[in-house]
């Protein structure tokens, strides 16, 4: 089967297609024929080298989640599986292949009119926001700033803090018709990136995808009590001080939290995406396709990322 892996660290020209040999299931896994491929920032972010301390090597496979069919199971799981539509969460990679396996608890059964772009589109990004935002905590009645809107999770976080009744929701994106587009999936105020613009003096919660040497100035957003929650590091990590900025404001109660939905129990997880996958089919939440690009095109999709063209999520099809 066709796959793609970072050859080598740093541009998207590092990626390569390669071929390795069809997955067997294994016990307690699923064969998934895979149909559609999410294409995050957290790949990029690999890709580029970024998080190697962290464990990554060239020869990675990135992607973390797909949609497809159960095409055969392991010892141990419901044949009643196989045929069945499914999202999956493949975990910190090995998702830009043809075919997955998969742990059976690891993936969720798809309604039957939500297709599998939309899944992929949905999937990790909705579960990313809607966890991000409890552990704020963000209640209704509270202002919220989402840093990065335009990306899958600040899309899906836009969305879910309007219909959990935010006072405002205010997004920093980088043009005037991204603006329009987040104003119709719930964005109250539009900013620059900088956070300039016309929107709320400070926020309750910011929910920062972006992170970067201009993470610490938004610290200065924030209300008393104020929560920013970093889920990303798409501009690449903060300053090793930045620390020094929030004991600046002491008096304002001010807290910082990184979030990763690794520290969520899977069945937490799972139930949570059926939940989203649930309400998008019924029309309460949008996903978002920027582009549909082959699995071949991986260098293309990689490239149109770090470049900013992307609104939502590029979603590869083998």
């Amino acid at each position: 089967m066709r796959a793609v892996e970072i050859r080598t660290f740093g541009a998207p020209e590092g990626l390569a297609v390669i071929d390795l040999p069809s997955p067997v299931p294994a016990a307690g896994e699923v064969l998934i024929g895979v149909e559609a491929i999410g294409v995050g920032g957290v790949d990029t972010v690999i890709r580029s080298g970024t998080l190697a301390g962290f464990g990554f090597q060239e020869g990675f496979i990135p992607g973390n989640e797909v949609a497809g069919t159960v095409t055969a199971v392991g010892e141990g799981v419901d044949p009643a599986w196989a045929g069945r539509r499914v999202w999956a969460f493949t975990g910190e990679g090995g998702g830009y292949v043809e075919q997955v396996a998969v742990p059976a608890e690891k993936i969720v059964t798809l309604p039957e009119n939500l297709p599998a772009a939309d899944a992929v589109a949905l999937g990790t990004s909705g579960m990313v926001a809607r966890f991000a935002l409890a552990h704020a905590p963000f209640a209704a009645g509270e202002s919220v700033l989402v840093r990065g809107a335009a990306g899958s999770i600040g899309i899906m976080a836009v969305q879910l803090a309007a219909s959990g009744g935010a006072s405002a929701v205010a997004v920093t994106t980088s043009s005037a018709e991204r603006g329009d587009r987040l104003r119709e999936l719930g964005a109250t105020h539009v900013l620059d990136r900088s956070g300039a613009g016309d929107g709320p003096a400070g926020y309750d919660v910011i929910i920062d995808i972006v992170s970067g040497v201009d993470m610490p100035s938004f610290f200065d957003r924030l209300n008393p009590n104020g929560r920013l929650v970093a889920v990303g590091v798409v501009a690449g990590m903060p300053p090793s001080d930045f620390g020094a900025k929030l004991m600046a404001s002491f008096r304002k109660s001010l807290s910082f939290a990184a979030f990763s939905a690794d520290s969520i129990p899977e069945p937490d997880r799972r139930a949570a995406s059926a939940d989203q996958f649930a309400a998008a089919a019924r029309g309460e939440l949008r996903s978002v396709v920027h582009e549909l690009l082959p699995l071949e095109k991986a260098v293309l999709a990689h490239r149109k990322m770090d470049d900013g063209e992307v609104f939502g999520r590029i979603v590869l099809t083998p």
